[in-house]
C-alpha cells in the first residue's frame, strides 16, 4: 500500500442536503452523535494501510478542515499524511474547482511530488466499510488502467448514478452517468453473474459506480491533462476511458449508501439502531472508526425510559423518554420531553449554568431541550436552543416547507431544525 495515494473528494455544494450544509461541507456532516461522515472514507483508508492521503475542499470547509486537521496526525516517524488542499486560484488556473476531475487535475501539480503508481479516488460522503486491499489487488491482478469499485442495485435508486455494463471477465464494455428513460432500461444487466440469487437479480437487475475508483498513475494524469474540458468522472473520464484504456469493475458485496439527501442522510443514521442486526455498525474492532478525541466526560441518565437509542458522551438527560433516536454530544434534554425517530446531534460547547440563567432571563432557552417538549420524526442540528412545551411533530403533515427565518425546514416530511435556531417556550411545528 505503500505505492499508493488517496485523493478524496470533500463534495461540492450540497443543496440537496440544504439546510445542513448551510454552515458546512457535506462530509463534515454529524453522524451518529459524534463522528463526521468524512470519519468513514478516512477510517477505511487507515484500516486498509494507505497512509497518503489528500482531502480536497472547496465549499463551506472551514469545520471540515478544522476536524481533520484536530484528529489525524501520525507519528512524525511514520511516512503518512492527511493533508487538507482547499480550492485555490492561482495565474495557471483562476478559476475554482469545475467538477471531480477538474478538482483532481488542478492538484495534480501538489501530489505529482509522490512517486506512487495507483491513485485512489474517494468520495468524502459515503458510508460504508471496505478493505482498499482487497479491492488494490483485484486492480494489479488483473493489470487494469482503471478500476471501478460497484454494486447491484434496484430501479429506484438506478437513475441517480453511473451504471455499466461488462464483459464476463469484469471489463467495463459500457458507461452511462444517470441514464433515464430508454437509455437507463438499456443499461440492465443480469446481475446472477456477479454471484447474486435469482430473486436478488430479479430485484437489482443494474451494475452502479460506487464512485471508488483506482487509477495507474500515468493514466490518470494522461486523461486529466490530455483532455482539459472533461471536468467529472462519471460523466466525463470514465466513458472516455473505455475507448482507450483497460477498464475493470470490482463487485463491492457490503453495505453502501450515497448520503446525497435529508432523507438519506436520516435514514442512514436512525439505521445505525436498527436491530437485531443494522447494515452498518460501528461495533467492528478489526476495522474501527475513528474520529476526534474529545475527553468527554460520561453521560448522566436520571430517571428515563430508552428504548433502541444511543446516546453520545457528554450528555445529562433527565426524565424523558427516547425511543428510536440518536443524542449526540453534550446534549441537554429536560424532564418529561418525549424524542421519538429523531437525531438530536448535539453542541459543540457545554453551555454553564450561569450562561443558561443568562438565556433564561432574557426570556429564550437554553441550549438544548427544555421540559415537556415532544419531538418526532426530526432532525436537530447543533446547538439548537428548544424551549419548553414545544411540539415539533410535522402537525399539517408537509412535505417539503421553508421556514427558515423561523429556524426550521421541512424535507420529505422530516423537520430540520436549523443549526443555533431557537424555538421559543410553546411553539407548535
Amino acid at each position: 500500500m505503500n505505492d499508493t495515494l488517496a485523493i478524496i473528494l470533500g463534495g461540492g455544494q450540497g443543496t440537496r442536503l440544504y439546510p445542513l450544509t448551510k454552515y458546512r461541507a457535506k462530509p463534515a456532516l454529524p453522524l451518529a452523535g459524534k463522528y463526521r461522515l468524512i470519519d468513514i472514507t478516512l477510517s477505511n483508508c487507515i484500516n486498509s494501510d494507505i497512509n497518503k492521503i489528500f482531502v480536497l475542499t472547496q465549499f463551506n470547509s472551514a469545520s471540515l478542515n478544522q476536524h481533520i486537521n484536530n484528529t489525524y496526525r501520525f507519528s512524525p516517524f511514520s511516512k503518512g499524511f492527511v493533508e487538507v488542499l482547499a480550492a485555490q486560484q492561482t495565474t495557471v488556473s483562476p478559476d475554482w474547482f469545475q467538477g471531480t476531475a477538474d478538482a483532481v487535475r488542478k492538484s495534480l501539480p501538489t501530489m505529482d511530488q509522490w512517486q506512487v503508481s495507483d491513485y485512489l479516488i474517494l468520495s468524502g460522503d459515503h458510508l460504508y466499510r471496505m478493505d482498499y486491499r482487497l479491492f488494490i489487488e483485484h486492480h494489479r491482478k488483473t493489470d487494469a488502467d482503471i478500476t471501478i469499485s460497484v454494486i447491484p442495485v434496484e430501479e429506484a435508486q438506478a437513475s441517480g448514478l453511473g451504471l455499466m455494463k461488462t464483459h464476463d471477465d469484469g471489463r467495463v464494455l459500457a458507461f452511462k452517468e444517470k441514464p433515464q428513460g430508454e437509455e437507463l432500461k438499456s443499461m440492465r444487466v443480469d446481475t446472477q453473474s456477479l454471484g447474486l440469487d435469482s430473486q436478488r437479480a430479479e430485484r437489482m437487475p443494474y451494475m452502479a459506480s460506487m464512485g471508488v475508483y483506482i487509477f495507474k498513475q500515468h493514466v490518470l494524469f494522461n486523461l486529466l491533462n490530455h483532455s482539459r474540458e472533461h471536468t467529472d468522472f462519471g460523466r466525463d473520464i470514465i466513458p472516455e476511458a473505455i475507448k482507450k484504456y483497460h477498464v475493470q469493475a470490482y463487485l463491492f458485496q457490503g453495505y453502501w449508501e450515497d448520503i446525497g439527501t435529508i432523507e438519506t442522510f436520516y435514514q442512514a443514521n436512525l439505521g445505525l439502531i436498527r436491530q437485531p442486526d443494522p447494515a452498518f455498525s460501528f461495533y467492528d474492532i478489526e476495522f474501527p472508526i475513528y474520529t476526534r478525541q474529545r475527553f468527554l466526560p460520561p453521560s448522566k441518565i436520571l430517571h428515563c425510559s430508552i428504548e433502541e437509542s444511543m446516546i453520545c458522551d457528554g450528555c445529562i438527560v433527565r426524565g424523558a423518554r427516547l425511543k428510536k433516536s440518536i443524542v449526540g454530544i453534550r446534549s441537554r434534554i429536560s424532564e418529561q420531553s418525549v424524542l421519538e425517530e429523531t437525531l438530536l446531534m448535539g453542541a459543540d460547547y457545554f453551555q454553564s449554568d450561569d450562561d443558561r440563567a443568562s438565556n433564561l432571563a432574557a426570556g429564550n432557552p437554553p441550549v438544548g431541550i427544555g421540559a415537556h417538549s415532544v419531538i418526532h420524526r426530526a432532525i436537530i442540528d447543533k446547538n439548537v436552543h428548544i424551549g419548553k412545551n414545544v411540539q415539533i411533530i410535522n402537525k399539517n403533515k408537509q412535505i417539503n416547507l421553508n421556514r427558515e427565518r423561523e429556524g426550521y425546514w421541512i424535507c420529505n416530511g422530516i423537520v430540520v431544525v436549523l443549526k443555533d435556531a431557537i424555538i421559543p417556550d410553546d411553539s407548535i411545528i
